[in-house]
């Protein structure tokens, strides 16, 4: 099936249903899925975006900022991860105890304004990987129209270009929780000093950065072409990050890695 025949097919998905809150992140995924649903069903579409001690400092910005690009009605919610002793001791599912909290603040808007469905972003891509945040999508009904049509990683980018959306080429984020090793807790110090560090290594240029909280050890991760750039600079990012209230820290030599908490 080509882009096109793909991109038709989303929009007959988001067309059958009469009306949809969407789970939007800011991240490129529920930008596409914003701008297209928004472009289908009008303001029978709303964007819901959490505010929240796990996500990143900046990615509300950059939320606020493709919605009004896109033009879509924009609201946010608060939700509370950490309240929840499943999530902070931080399980191997702890993605679905997250993405549970989320979904049921956004149920609630969705019932509110009277409207069917809820929508997320997960590509098709997402079914190849671990994520126990699946299992409370299908909890809730959620529709993943990307998935359905089943576009790539790849072709959301492509898409999103053509679509001129402002984070086409913005890398993924996740949340702060995800830079701590399963089975050691989550807490609101060890988010805040991650949020601090990454937000430190960002300010020198770093595009793709994941500080990994190894208890006293920090652990940061560049993508492999700016590695030499952050070896460069190591000395200055250890002791920012001992500022912060590491006892040590290193640049990984490895390189940014997908679930890189996971590894010593």
């Amino acid at each position: 099936m080509s882009l096109d025949e793909k991109l038709q097919h989303l929009k007959s998905i988001i067309r059958g249903c009469e009306s949809a809150v969407i789970a939007f992140s800011g991240g490129v995924d529920s930008s596409l899925v914003c701008a297209v649903a928004h472009e289908v069903l009008g303001e029978r579409a709303v964007a819901g975006t959490a505010i929240s001690q796990t996500y990143p400092p900046g990615e509300i910005e950059w939320a606020k900022k493709a919605a009004e690009h896109i033009g879509i009605k924009h609201i946010t919610i608060i939700t509370n991860e950490l309240e929840d002793p499943n999530f902070a001791a931080n399980p191997p599912e702890r993605c679905y105890y997250c993405k549970g909290e989320l979904l049921r603040k956004l149920d609630g808007v969705r019932r509110e304004l009277g409207f069917e469905k809820i929508f997320d972003g997960t590509n098709f891509n997402d079914f190849s990987d671990y994520r126990p945040g699946l299992r409370a999508l299908r909890e809730f009904g959620v529709v993943s129209p990307l998935a359905e049509a089943g576009l790539t990683k790849e072709e959301v980018r492509e898409l999103a270009v053509n679509y001129s959306l402002p984070n086409a080429d913005k890398p993924a984020n996740p949340c702060l929780a995800s830079r701590v090793p399963f089975g050691q807790d989550i807490s609101l110090q060890k988010l805040e000093r991650i949020a601090k560090g990454e937000e430190f290594i960002r300010s020198l240029g770093f595009r793709v950065v994941r500080v990994r909280d190894h208890g006293e050890l920090a652990r940061v991760e560049v993508s492999k072409e700016e590695l030499p750039r952050a070896q460069e600079l190591e000395n200055e990012i250890v002791e920012a990050l001992k500022g912060f209230g590491y006892e040590s820290a290193e640049v990984d030599p490895r390189g940014y890695r997908a679930g890189g908490a996971n590894f010593l």
